[in-house]
């Protein structure tokens, strides 16, 4: 993320996101109508729990063996006639696709969605390498014309409504057309971008799935722009996180089943593409050279770090759509490429804890987001590792030890403990009209927002004690 918003605190950044009434429409309609059909897939699918194991038993065995399967992985791509790159860091996988692109005289660039580039800065380093990218995704189209990072992992426009891409349309398009459909709209992003394909000397894509066994990629959309993005230039690069690998074809398609269901609540994409090598003698189209580049980017060190649970990550975007707290603020509050839970988990490793520790706290660890998660990645469980850590290496506030500090004191002695809470629900109870507490002294974070219910005049352990039987 780049500009005044990340410059922001996250604090502002959420405040802002709050404060908008129209990105909240947006999210509910998109976010909602995730949540609907993936229920409702779910719902048709007896084997899911099965398939859930499987999948999670896939993922694990490729992590537990994942120098074989790298190896294995490139020995195929090459045999194929691919050309395999490998890259530590993120600037180090942009230098090497910059170089590709400089090598083939490129001067525009087709690029199908990949959060992966996003990732890595590759959208920049094309930038300041004056070669001109041009999205093809039509949400990412969206967002390049608002010069906005993606908010959403599936859909990265999903902070935009309908009324403002139409907006944006009649401002930038050179033929938008009535625009006053849904249809209007794909319609005339089809004229404005159909040129583009043909024109490009360099189509990069990401991945999917990488097969080890025969060195395919294997790539999913909905709209086959990742196709016309692959196909039509001379030359292909993709660019892949090193978790991307599966065993084989079978392997595949058996993610494949959970990843589509997870994201969209289809039994199957639109265009599930297995690309292997360059164009052959005989092919009627297809890239003369076909790149592939390999990036760790912190992958082996989650490893080493207690992360691996998290590479199992397939990038559906099911527990962002199921977050409680995602659904409030949007992706963009969040402050980097990846929101949610997942991405909470993520950033501290990829941009360090210091600059993130506020991301593993906004989280209420209700668990939706393990349970919704196509291969079970334990992500409540990861997100109180960061907050182990954020305690034990001093990165916690003053006030927030000195609060745990009292908390702990009032929790040590029982009766102390009952007493003070007997007289905070006394205290609130003057702050209550019609059962609601719209503001209260050191409630301002929550009361700014919304009203907070009146608490009952008994407490709990009150009301327990009188409604259960005398021995």
């Amino acid at each position: 993320m780049s500009g005044a918003r990340e410059r922001l605190s996250f604090d502002a950044r959420v405040r802002d996101a709050l404060a908008d009434p129209l990105l909240k429409v947006a999210i509910d309609r998109t976010t909602g109508n995730a949540r609907t059909k993936r229920a409702a897939a779910m719902a048709a699918w007896p084997g899911f729990s099965s398939a859930r194991e499987l999948g999670r038993d896939i993922k694990d065995h490729v992590i537990a063996h994942l120098d074989h399967y790298l190896v294995q992985f490139e020995r195929n791509a090459r045999a194929s006639g691919a050309q395999v790159h490998w890259a530590l860091s993120g600037p180090e996988a942009c230098d090497i696709v910059v170089a590709i692109c400089r090598k083939a005289g490129a001067r525009t660039v087709t690029r199908s969605k990949s959060m992966l580039g996003e990732e890595i800065g590759l959208p920049h380093a094309l930038q300041e390498a004056a070669i001109e990218r041009v999205e093809t995704d039509l949400a990412e189209h969206i967002i390049q014309l608002a010069g906005d990072p993606p908010s959403h992992i599936i859909w990265p426009a999903l902070h935009k409504t309908r009324e403002q891409v139409a907006e944006l349309f009649h401002a930038h398009h050179h033929d938008p057309g009535t625009l006053d459909s849904i249809e209007a709209m794909v319609a005339s992003a089809r004229r404005e971008l159909r040129g583009r394909y043909l024109a490009a000397d360099v189509g990069i894509s990401g991945a999917n799935f990488l097969i080890a066994d025969t060195g395919a990629v294997c790539t999913v959309t909905n709209e086959g722009n990742a196709e016309l993005t692959t196909t039509p230039p001379r030359v292909h690069i993709v660019t892949a996180g090193i978790e991307k690998l599966v065993p084989s074809c079978a392997h595949a398609m058996a993610m494949l089943r959970l990843l589509v269901r997870s994201a969209t609540g289809a039994e199957l994409t639109q265009y599930t593409t297995f690309h292997c090598g360059p164009k052959r003698a005989g092919d009627l189209d297809g890239p003369a050279e076909f790149h592939i580049v390999l990036i760790d980017g912190g992958r082996t060190r989650m490893l080493a770090e207690g992360l691996a649970e998290m590479l199992r990550c397939i990038r559906c975007g099911a527990c962002l759509n199921h977050c409680v707290v995602y659904r409030q603020i949007g992706g963009h509050a969040y402050g980097s490429v990846y929101p949610g839970p997942m991405g909470s988990v993520l950033t501290p490793m990829l941009d360090g804890l210091p600059q993130s520790k506020d991301l593993p706290r906004a989280c209420t660890l209700n668990g939706q987001c393990q349970e919704v998660c196509p291969v079970a990645i334990p992500l409540p469980t990861l997100l109180r590792g960061w907050r182990d850590r954020i305690w034990s290496t001093g990165l916690e506030s003053v006030t927030v030890r000195q609060g745990f500090a009292v908390w702990r004191f009032l929790a040590l002695h029982p009766a102390l403990y009952r007493q003070a809470s007997a007289m905070a629900v006394w205290m609130m109870a003057w702050f209550a009209r019609g059962g609601w507490i719209a503001r209260m002294p050191l409630a301002g974070g929550w009361t700014r927002y919304r009203d907070m219910p009146r608490p009952p005049r008994r407490p709990f352990i009150a009301q327990y004690r009188r409604r259960m039987p005398r021995p």
